[in-house]
């Protein structure tokens, strides 16, 4: 390229990463695009138009309905509608009462007719309509009632309760908030729960290390082990102890004591001067490095394999290849949350095509990655309900002093994105679902996901934004090998973390051997029997059903092989910032 195009070029991506500043990394052109497929296909379709005006005009009068209920019985009237079962805004029994009993209904009824104008318009693509439908939603959602101090009459309580002190802690709260955003400080009670310290204390060590992982082994707790080791592969999207939380809810702790050995990735926090990693170098330096040090340590032919969420993506890559490559060293795969095909990857797909991609290439190009804020505020925007607007009442209305746990802090220390890993991901997976439509490459040739041929669990979690469970069932439509599926109550993070003794967990496992007619979402939902509990025991039982007779525990490390024990867990790659 000649060097004034490629000044013209960096130009270009300079102003959009300029604009990317003020639009919180969402592509303006991207949401114009959505905004104008919708507004043009309904301007141009005057029955809709009329269906909407006979709707406005039934809402109306069920609220004024409501409205004469309300003056004979003012108590308590029946309401004219119902928020969605996950709405939880208007549980207070103040909701029920004059005057707010009339703002929440008069919400809903317009939010229920946003929903009715910005979809089933003809005409107007599916991602269009979903993004329309979801940015309405978000911008009614700022104006709840349940939003404001004198609206929302669980605050109008509180406040009289307490002399308007509620407000004085709130504002204090919001105070010490805004300072920790602008210093770059976690959130306050996040320093209670130090990698090392409080999380991420199963004992073990480092045992490799090179520019993307480290390698932990866990100390065994048993005097036996199953011969066959356990590698876990977590998403660098996330801290890898996600899975090693407080002693009481660490998967890592659990399967230790079951009397398997346990081998952990740890990713990198990647810079600017990881820039040009990308999807291969996550293969080859983080999955592929990590199995052959697993195999040298141990001394095992073969491993059980478990991934997470974009480490169980990656995983899937990886047994496609090796097994196209006739490595058979992977024994079983468990994926966790993990997708494979993305024609249905949820509510994070609303606003990905070529212009998003493009939008935050650019803003990526300036610095090498993409930041955590980015990361963060594209989770809590997905459930803005729970993650922002309840914490905002809770914390700034309520005067509440901000709650952490284990999960909450490990969820506040974000990871980066390289700059080219996060463009190969969204473009080979999200856009173009090239592993499910046999496209990837690796090594030059495509890998398959029907090339893999050993037993499979699969996880999904009924309320997960980021790998909707159907999406993660998808696997079945792909897949050449035994397949037991469980689905467990939760979201994409604490119904993974579903320790024993949890409560109110629940789950529904079914097994179809390769040879068995497809059973589709539906049906499993009909047939597989809900059980009460922990999904983990369900997970020991397979791997011990496809593990050999248990042996002495293998030794910590191979200095001879060159993977001596390098420090203590949780190593170092956790405290990147």
């Amino acid at each position: 390229m000649a060097a004034a195009d490629t000044l013209f070029q960096d130009l270009d991506m300079g102003l959009t990463a300029q604009v990317a500043r003020f639009t919180a990394g969402l592509s303006p052109i991207a949401l114009a695009g959505a905004w104008s497929d919708w507004a043009m296909h309904l301007a141009t379709s005057p029955g809709k138009q009329g269906q909407l005006v006979v709707k406005a005009g039934q809402k109306v009068q069920r609220l004024a309905s409501f409205l004469s209920s309300c003056a004979f019985r003012p108590d308590a009237p029946e309401t004219c509608i119902r928020p969605l079962p996950q709405d939880r805004r208007f549980d207070h029994p103040g909701w029920r009462t004059w005057p707010y009993n009339v703002l929440s209904q008069s919400f809903l009824l317009t939010q229920q007719w946003w929903h009715n104008a910005t979809t089933d318009v003809r005409g107007v693509t599916h991602q269009h309509e979903n993004a329309v439908e979801f940015a309405s939603r978000q911008v009614l959602d700022v104006f709840s009632p349940s939003n404001f101090a004198w609206t929302n009459p669980e605050v109008v309580q509180r406040t009289v309760a307490t002399g308007g002190m509620n407000l004085v802690r709130g504002w204090q709260n919001f105070l010490s908030d805004w300072h920790r955003q602008v210093t770059g400080a976690p959130p306050e009670g996040a320093e209670n729960f130090t990698p090392g310290e409080a999380v991420a204390v199963t004992p073990g060590k480092v045992v490799y290390r090179n520019r993307l992982v480290e390698l932990i082994q866990y100390d065994p707790v048993t005097e036996k082990v199953r011969p066959e080791p356990v590698l876990i592969v977590p998403a660098w999207i996330m801290k890898y102890y996600i899975l090693d939380l407080s002693p009481a809810n660490s998967l890592v702790r659990y399967l230790t004591e079951q009397g398997f050995t346990v081998f952990m990735i740890s990713w990198k926090n990647p810079d600017a001067e990881d820039r040009t990693l990308g999807m291969d170098d996550y293969l080859k330096l983080g999955m592929l490095a990590s199995v052959d040090a697993v195999a040298a340590i141990t001394g095992e032919p073969h491993l059980h394999a478990i991934g997470y969420c974009l480490g169980g993506t990656l995983l899937s890559i990886a047994a496609a290849a090796m097994s196209r490559d006739g490595d058979d060293r992977v024994a079983t795969l468990t994926l966790l949350a993990a997708q494979t095909d993305f024609t249905e990857a949820g509510e994070l797909t609303l606003f990905i095509n070529e212009s998003e991609i493009k939008f935050l290439e650019d803003m990526m190009w300036q610095k090498g990655y993409l930041d955590t804020q980015q990361m963060a505020g594209a989770f809590q925007i997905l459930r803005s309900n729970d993650l922002v607007w309840s914490r905002m009442i809770r914390q700034y209305l309520m005067g509440e002093a901000p709650h952490m746990n284990d999960l909450m802090a490990w969820n506040a220390d974000a990871t980066r994105m390289p700059y080219r890993m996060h463009s190969e991901y969204l473009h080979r997976l999200f856009l173009h679902n090239d592993l499910a439509e046999g496209r990837y490459e690796v090594d030059g040739k495509p890998v398959v996901l029907s090339d893999i041929r050993v037993p499979v669990f699969l996880v999904g979690t009924e309320r997960d934004h980021v790998a909707p469970w159907r999406s993660v069932y998808k696997f079945h439509l792909t897949a050449d090998t035994d397949v037991t599926f469980l689905l467990t109550n939760g979201g994409h993070n604490a119904g993974i973390v579903s320790e024993p003794g949890h409560p109110h967990r629940r789950y529904r496992m079914f097994h179809a051997s390769r040879d068995d007619t497809y059973v589709d979402p539906g049906r499993f939902m009909e047939t597989a029997p809900l059980r009460d509990g922990s999904w983990w025991p369900a997970l020991v039982a397979w791997l011990n059903d496809h593990s050999g007779v248990p042996v002495g525990p293998p030794r910590m490390g191979a200095p001879d092989a060159g993977y001596a024990p390098i420090c203590p867990a949780p190593g170092t790659y956790v405290f990147g910032r």
